[in-house]
């Protein structure tokens, strides 16, 4: 789960007193979400261009509904701890964000391989990466890329669920998962299916 990144960990909201720092505070901010995790610096040009933009992003999608299916948690790369603390007070309140110093910042840096700064990763709820770095798709397609990640969220999770579901069945030949995917066939039609094999 992608929420598990920061489990152990405390989180920070707009107000540095505030914190997240329960497993169930956890899973109530981040749990079943699509994840994005933003790398950036305030010092950062880039970064200073793109925050406005992926404001207006963020802040489109996250009225009652999409504020459900969609989470942040900005991971610093700022020089000092003042400049961390400035970026917390300016951020949305709904964002969240990693201490300044915790070295899970840059286990994660390299772990998604983030090379420059602005970065967007975004995780599916089940922790898989959709898209290593989103910046340019949020500047293209604006508040549209969402659903494709949705989409692809949800995708994953079936493609899973189905895989789970074929060992369940004996194989009658090598293509049988494809043919399932393809035409979703459920247990009741291949049952008639064989009923008629046999009746020939």
């Amino acid at each position: 789960m992608a929420w598990s990144l920061f489990q152990g960990r405390s989180l920070l909201r707009s107000r540095p007193d505030s914190r997240l720092d329960t497993e169930r505070e956890l899973r109530a901010a981040l749990d079943n979400r699509l994840l994005l995790l933003l790398f950036g610096a305030r010092r950062c040009p880039r970064c200073r261009e793109f925050e406005p933009r992926l404001r207006r992003f963020w802040s489109r999608l996250t009225d009652p509904v999409g504020q459900e299916q969609l989470g942040l948690v900005y991971l610093g790369q700022d020089r000092c701890e003042q400049e961390h603390l400035r970026y917390l007070r300016d951020m949305p309140r709904t964002w969240l964000a990693l201490p300044y110093g915790d070295r899970l910042g840059r286990e994660l840096q390299d772990r998604f391989g983030v090379s420059e700064l602005p970065s967007v990763v975004v995780l599916a709820p089940s922790g898989a990466v959709l898209v290593p770095n989103a910046v340019r798709e949020i500047r293209d397609l604006g508040i549209s890329c969402f659903q494709n990640w949705r989409e692809a969220a949800e995708l994953l999770d079936r493609n899973f669920q189905e895989r789970e579901d074929f060992q369940s069945f004996p194989r009658r030949s090598l293509t049988e998962p494809l043919r399932r995917l393809k035409y979703r066939l459920r247990e009741d039609e291949e049952e008639e299916e064989e009923e008629e094999e046999q009746k020939e």
